[in-house]
């Protein structure tokens, strides 16, 4: 697939993708979702992709969906609605279920479907330029996109409330607060940072990553019992793996391991 509203790059078993229609504010259209869609299904299936970075060219991250397409589409609104948020969703939880890490690397405002999009994200970098809003009701809307599974989960169920009720915006630093981002950057740092970390991650172990991120998406649903009982199977199960037994191996001979993410 030929992209034109993102931009695809793989390099050091790190992708990238950058939402790209900056005189657009990022918006998401029906092509962007088609898009991120099937860059998800190549983060999920290449070997070569240890890590993931999210971000955003221009002056923002994302500015939401793109109401322009919405008014376009005439009486056809729940349908075009409809089919965009079924894809974008199946892209959010392909790189939700991702072994590779996902960092999202907030360069800018984050608003609507680009406040959502990063909340699906493992580690949140955001610019010390950014701001963060929900906006849905200020357009008579209901989120989308994940934020309504995840902005609760980061920050607590009242916080949502009133972000999502209110529309209150929140500064970087606020943001980093209440929990919502993992840590504040300076602008013309961010991107530095986020490739600091997306190569420690390209060269850990992305199978063990891959089952913490399964662990924790239970942590606040499963029964202790059904949630142990999957710690055992994981833990277990790593020692099918290259390197569980490569890193314990390493441990106890004082060695520094190298994983294979296999």
């Amino acid at each position: 697939m030929t992209y034109s509203t993102i931009d695809f790059t793989v390099s050091n078993d790190i992708a990238t993708i950058s939402l790209d229609r900056p005189d657009a504010a990022n918006a998401l259209n029906s092509l962007m979702a088609d898009e991120l869609h099937d860059a998800s299904i190549k983060c999920a299936t290449r070997a070569d992709i240890r890590c993931v970075i999210i971000t955003g060219k221009g002056k923002l991250f994302c500015g939401g969906g793109d109401l322009n397409e919405f008014k376009g589409v005439g009486d056809q609104k729940e349908a075009h609605l409809l089919r965009m948020a079924t894809i974008l969703h199946a892209a959010v939880i392909r790189f939700s279920n991702l072994k590779a890490p996902v960092i999202m690397a907030v360069n800018g405002t984050a608003g609507g479907g680009g406040f959502s999009l990063l909340l699906a994200g493992d580690i949140i970098l955001a610019s010390d330029k950014a701001k963060f809003v929900s906006a849905y009701t200020a357009s008579g809307l209901t989120p989308d996109g994940s934020s309504t599974y995840f902005l609760a989960k980061h920050i607590g169920l009242l916080r949502a409330k009133e972000l999502m009720l209110t529309n209150r915006v929140l500064t970087a630093d606020e943001a980093q607060e209440w929990g919502l981002i993992t840590r504040v950057v300076a602008a013309d740092d961010l991107m530095s940072e986020a490739q600091k970390l997306a190569q420690g991650f390209a060269t850990g172990p992305t199978q063990a990553y891959g089952g913490v991120k399964r662990l924790l998406q239970t942590a606040y649903s499963a029964s202790m019992e059904a949630q142990l009982e999957q710690e055992t199977q994981g833990i277990s199960g790593m020692m099918t793996t290259h390197d569980g037994p490569h890193g314990l191996e390493s441990f106890l001979n004082k060695e520094k391991p190298v994983f294979k993410g296999s």
